[in-house]
């Protein structure tokens, strides 16, 4: 059906090859590329190993808008496929809208200079996509990604009116080690360190992990959850507000030893992402702490314990108030069993996989910039069933204050 080329070659980017490689009646041809070879080749050769595949790998910088327009052309893939890190969605997109060739990603643009996690910045190419006949769906990962879909079939199914959503996202899992993250160092404290925000009619702002509580995650049990900014609420309030939404939140999980080492490593400045002088040359703190610390490609050996991640929705169905819990439960063992990664890259990955799937079958089409919840979810919501990611709904008496 079609041929995809994939940009990045991390934990994420393994999964999402894997993935592809299960199914060549849709993926018929899978090309990796990265700055690093090596890496592509290492990935190639697990998947060869584990279901028999040849992939294709290539060499590219994924900031040269040259490089990538050359490999695009000598590919000729139907989709590019970004897991490669956010500051080079802009570059790639430029790409695709250079050679007419669809898009996707996992994670919105952020410039290097500053922690900012907005989608405008993507938002600007609609005119341009629209023009050329072109697609591209932004964040389809879990989440931003899986729950923007979860958002889309509640409303479709569940409810009249959508008023609130509290997006909890939890790692369970033990890795075993004293300080590590579960994607890309630099990104995760980034965004972590930033400050906090929420939407109730408009934006407010608080201090970061200032704003905390516990909740009982199915699968994992009572954990504190610490509210955040997450680049999904800025389009589904978007694209929800003038339906009826009042209230959106993200919470994620931390446990207090993570939150102590970050603590210390932002009080000696080791967070910080501007430039210092250091014996006659720049460096960037976090990019010094990024090299120090596990490649989370690595936790996935020995890894325990379950995500558990979902979206608490209020409203009203048949004048009636309703409230419901839609999540999925992953296991760290099982995933690491199937494609040889933590279950945090695999949650990512298999959705990158299935919004490549719907663009491919053309499930989902039309030409712009789109993001995960303004097509049907129906379909992404039946291949998180039968690809890796199953979904459950619950009624939800739990309180978030």
């Amino acid at each position: 059906m079609g041929k995809v080329l994939i940009i990045g070659a991390g934990g994420v980017g393994s999964v999402v090859v894997h993935k592809c490689a299960q199914l060549p009646e849709v993926f018929e041809q899978i090309t990796l590329a990265s700055r690093t070879v090596a890496k592509c080749e290492a990935i190639a050769a697990a998947v060869k190993s584990r279901l028999g595949r040849e992939i294709s790998v290539a060499e590219v910088d994924a900031d040269d808008v040259a490089q990538m327009v050359a490999l695009i052309r000598r590919e000729e893939p139907n989709l590019v496929l970004n897991v490669a890190l956010p500051y080079q969605d802009l570059p790639i997109m430029d790409a695709c809208l250079e050679t007419g060739v669809d898009y996707l990603d996992t994670a919105n643009y952020e410039p290097i200079d500053v922690a900012k996690f907005e989608y405008h910045w993507q938002w600007a190419y609609r005119d341009r996509y629209r023009e050329a006949g072109i697609t591209a769906l932004l964040g389809s990962g879990f989440d931003p990604g899986v729950t923007n879909v979860f958002c889309a079939y509640a409303l479709k199914h569940l409810f009249d009116e959508i008023h609130t959503i509290d997006i909890v996202d939890c790692n369970g899992g033990d890795h075993g080690k004293a300080f590590a993250t579960n994607f890309n160092p630099e990104i995760n404290i980034r965004e972590v360190t930033q400050r906090g925000k929420y939407w109730e009619g408009e934006w407010h702002e608080i201090d970061p992990l200032s704003v905390h509580q516990s909740f009982d995650f199915p699968g994992v049990g009572e954990r504190e959850m610490y509210l955040l900014y997450h680049e999904e609420m800025e389009s589904l309030v978007e694209h929800l507000a003038p339906k009826g939404l009042k209230r959106i939140r993200f919470w994620m999980t931390f446990g207090q030893e993570y939150i102590t080492h970050l603590r210390v490593l932002e009080n000696v400045g080791m967070t910080r992402i501007d430039p210092v002088d250091f014996e006659g040359q720049k460096i960037v703190p976090i990019q010094f702490l990024k090299a120090l610390l596990p490649d989370p490609g690595s936790l996935g050996e020995g890894y325990h314990g379950k995500t558990s991640i979902g979206c608490v929705i209020a409203g009203i169905k048949d004048g009636q108030p309703v409230r419901k819990f839609i999540y999925n439960i992953c296991d760290h063992a099982e995933t690491y069993a199937e494609v040889g990664a933590q279950a945090v890259s695999y949650t990512t990955g298999v959705p990158a996989m299935i919004g490549a799937k719907m663009l491919l079958e053309k499930r989902w089409q039309g030409p712009g910039v789109f993001n995960m919840e303004q097509f049907d979810p129906d379909p992404f919501m039946a291949d998180l069933n039968q690809f890796g990611l199953p979904w459950h709904v619950a009624d939800c008496d739990q309180p978030i204050e």
